[in-house]
């Protein structure tokens, strides 16, 4: 049976590719060199368009969104709109977060994103992805990005604003939109960060997976994600939420829900009887006295294995770039027996320090792993964006 002992554990993957080198006390400066960093990264079979024009010369390339459509775009463009939540963290990690004119992004929700990139603070910040698209052409816009069925894009491709569809729904592709990113940021360091945080990707996947796949199902703890508590909401089948439990060992416990961010009652979830409740950053507070008392009948709350999810540039558990953290977190929580041996701190450090140019201390990386913001700041209100 599935192990009841859930501590912070340790996570025992080797470290791959550039981790592998920022853990032995490398640094890299803004601007990457190539070295020995650059002929691993080049090794792989990636290949992006040309490179090398500002936005300002006139010159365009064709790049196919998320949906295949093909949009000319700059071949380097100076000022984004930044339009999906999510999407905003892969721009930064990109190198391009001083070419975000317009976001949907807020220091009061997203403290982490707005510490680790201050340009931010220089971005018009607009209230969600539905904007008037002759305020982006007064901001010299000219590239958009938006999540998934945006009503917005076409309004934005009729004033001349090229809109790329960026929206990923599971690792394969959140590769995709990442390449997609790379190619409209068209720069090396854009080219040389997708491939390293591909390989990092797929080894992370490929070293737990190597341990959970061999899980009997009663050895599969049965956890529920709630996105919010008030309402109750939670995360279902064919979500990248579903798709980092599964890979962690685990089962989804909210049987018969499909998508994101579905509402539920607290019977039904009494009903489920998970062994394990994992929180959203953005949940709430949990009450174990609400309801009636509902909550504490339920496995997960009785004994003790309701647990907070981690949260930095964005919450780990949705829809961004810190997925291998969030696959490396949930594994060994949810089987510390299986990763004994990985330091979790560490590993926060080595990506920021990595992925984000970013060197936090082991308080902040403590504070990202407890879901808090960084001290001082006052997290604001708010559901998860998707």
């Amino acid at each position: 049976m599935w192990s009841d002992r859930l501590w912070p554990g340790m996570y025992p993957m080797g470290y791959i590719g550039i981790i592998r080198l920022q853990g032995a006390g490398m640094r890299y400066p803004r601007t990457w060199g190539m070295g020995v960093i650059g002929a691993m990264m080049l090794s792989a079979s990636f290949v992006m368009a040309p490179i090398g024009h500002a936005a300002g010369d006139g010159i365009t390339h064709g790049v196919a969104d998320m949906t295949g459509q093909v949009q000319q775009v700059p071949a380097r463009p100076g000022h984004i709109a930044d339009l999906w939540f999510a999407h905003n963290e892969l721009t930064i990690m990109l190198g391009a977060a001083d070419r975000i004119a317009v976001t949907v992004d807020r220091p009061d929700t997203r403290p982490w994103m707005f510490l680790v990139a201050p340009a931010l603070y220089h971005a018009i910040g607009v209230n969600g992805p539905a904007v008037n698209a002759e305020s982006l052409l007064k901001a010299g816009v000219d590239v958009a990005f938006v999540p998934n069925g945006s009503a917005t894009a076409a309004a934005l491709r009729a004033v001349g604003i090229p809109v790329l569809v960026a929206g990923f729904t599971d690792a394969a592709s959140l590769r995709r939109s990442l390449e997609m990113t790379a190619q409209v940021i068209g720069t090396r360091q854009a080219q040389e960060v997708t491939r390293a945080y591909e390989t990092l990707l797929d080894g992370v996947i490929h070293d737990t997976r190597a341990r959970t796949d061999a899980l009997a199902p009663d050895a599969r703890p049965r956890v529920v994600h709630i996105q919010s508590l008030h309402p109750l909401r939670v995360d279902g089948a064919h979500t990248i939420i579903d798709e980092w439990l599964s890979i962690a060992g685990a089962r989804n416990a909210a049987d018969g829900v499909d998508g994101n961010m579905k509402p539920i009652s607290v019977e039904q979830l009494a009903a489920w009887n998970p062994d394990v409740i994992i929180l959203g950053p953005d949940a709430g507070t949990f009450d174990p006295m609400a309801d009636g008392g509902v909550w504490r009948n339920i496995t997960a709350v009785r004994t003790g294995h309701v647990i907070h999810n981690p949260a930095g540039v964005f919450p780990w558990d949705r829809y961004g770039s810190e997925f291998p953290l969030q696959v490396a977190w949930a594994a060994q929580v949810l089987h510390p027996d299986l990763f004994p041996a990985t330091d979790m701190v560490e590993r926060t450090c080595a990506f920021y320090r990595t992925f984000f140019h970013y060197d936090l201390d082991v308080t902040q990386a403590r504070r990202i792993l407890a879901g808090l913001p960084p001290a001082g700041a006052t997290k604001g209100g708010g559901g998860s964006p998707r």
